[in-house]
């Protein structure tokens, strides 16, 4: 068997290792909600697809069949 201070100081570097990781993780997703999102005011649903130019398209083939 291993030496019991050997085990506690593996067991302490993976707690410090997780610990740094979980702090890490924390700051990057306290940047990412502190940025403003920009409002867009785009339609949504049919109308957003409306003021494509493929719909255009798609209804002048129509016209002609």
């Amino acid at each position: 068997m291993s030496d019991p201070r050997e085990r506690d100081r593996g067991r302490l570097r993976t707690f410090l290792i997780g610990g740094v990781v979980g702090a890490s993780a924390a700051i990057a997703t306290a940047r990412r909600r502190r940025r403003p999102r920009p409002s867009r005011q785009l339609p949504g649903g049919l109308s957003a697809f409306e003021q494509a130019p493929c719909f255009d398209e798609q209804m002048e083939q129509r016209k002609k069949r």
